[in-house]
């Protein structure tokens, strides 16, 4: 099984791909965010290069319904080495599909075949797609795999809910099961990954006793709110819960590493962490009064004596 970090936009940056590498690891591929602009920001080029991301495998993600947007997004990214690329089909975010892109884009197959068309006709880089199932109905997958069977994808990557249930719900797995039996009867070669709902080993098995052929899972949120999920679903942890210790020490890390490679002050740096933790809360029972004072703080000594407080305090979760 080769597990994969999904691409979570503010989250899964450079500093947290590589602090997770560092202490907890298991993962074979990592997604960086979408970058939606040939003219690509700052903000963008740092989270790819290179020198950021040492030691693991990168793959970088193109949000884009015009071909040759696409086409000038992955010459900037062969440009820095990089010989793949993902297309993200699935971000179920109203703005984003507003403008026909990410899950929008499922909307016009017509259009998105004439438009793999043209990038796999002229694009020299390998390309992976990160799809959902359609826009309100599973009975869409179907025109939309008879497509994607049609081209040479290196991998393809599907979160079995469609757009209008964005994160809500349960994902549709038996709907996957249905997909992947299908490329199967039609000979394709390209993998399927699975992503969506994978939070514990009873999720797990649960997808392995559906689809036991399968042996590409990508995982969201169930990282960032377990750091060690991949170590017990690799069984190679002992411990059924994360330590204190363990979470400090990652803690600790990311929050080093944003403070050396963020300008602004305090404010970017709480912003990121901030944001991380919606899901570190999830590693401690009842944590929501001490989650409420680090969300309030407008300084770093402020942050930091709050989250002192609440690693001195509360009890860590079984996750």
């Amino acid at each position: 099984m080769e597990f994969y970090l999904a691409p979570m936009e503010g989250l899964t940056t450079f500093v947290y791909r590589n602090t997770f590498a560092k202490h907890f690891g298991g993962v074979t591929r990592y997604f960086a965010p979408f970058i939606g602009s040939r003219h690509m920001s700052t903000r963008d080029i740092r989270d790819i290069l290179p020198e950021n991301n040492e030691n693991i495998l990168l793959i970088p993600q193109i949000l884009s319904n015009k071909a040759e947007d696409f086409l000038a997004i992955s010459d900037t990214l062969r440009s820095y080495g990089y010989d793949t690329v993902n297309l993200n089909l699935g971000c179920p975010s109203g703005t984003v599909v507003a403008k026909h892109r990410g899950a929008g884009f499922l909307e016009d197959p017509v259009a998105l075949d004439r438009f793999l068309y043209e990038i796999f006709d002229k694009c020299p880089m390998k390309i992976s797609i990160k799809t959902r199932l359609g826009i309100e109905f599973l009975s869409e997958w179907e025109d939309l795999f008879r497509i994607y069977a049609k081209y040479p994808l290196e991998e393809l990557i599907v979160h079995p809910r469609l757009q209008k249930e964005y994160y809500n719900g349960h994902a549709h797995v038996d709907a996957f099961a249905d997909a992947y039996a299908f490329f199967k009867e039609q000979a394709v070669t390209s993998p399927l990954c699975y992503n969506g709902d994978i939070v514990s080993v009873e999720s797990y098995q649960a997808l392995l006793r559906m689809c036991p052929e399968i042996n590409h899972v990508m995982i969201g949120r169930g990282i960032l709110r377990n750091p060690i999920l991949l170590q017990l679903l690799l069984r190679e942890t002992s411990s059924s819960s994360l330590t204190k210790e363990q979470l400090r020490a990652f803690h600790d890390d990311l929050l080093d590493g944003y403070c050396r490679c963020l300008s602004g002050g305090d404010t970017p740096v709480l912003y990121k962490m901030k944001d991380l933790w919606t899901h570190l809360s999830c590693c401690f029972v009842s944590p929501e009064k001490y989650l409420k004072k680090i969300r309030k703080a407008s300084r770093l000594n402020e942050y930091t004596i709050e989250v002192n407080r609440l690693f001195r305090e509360a009890t860590i979760s079984e996750l």
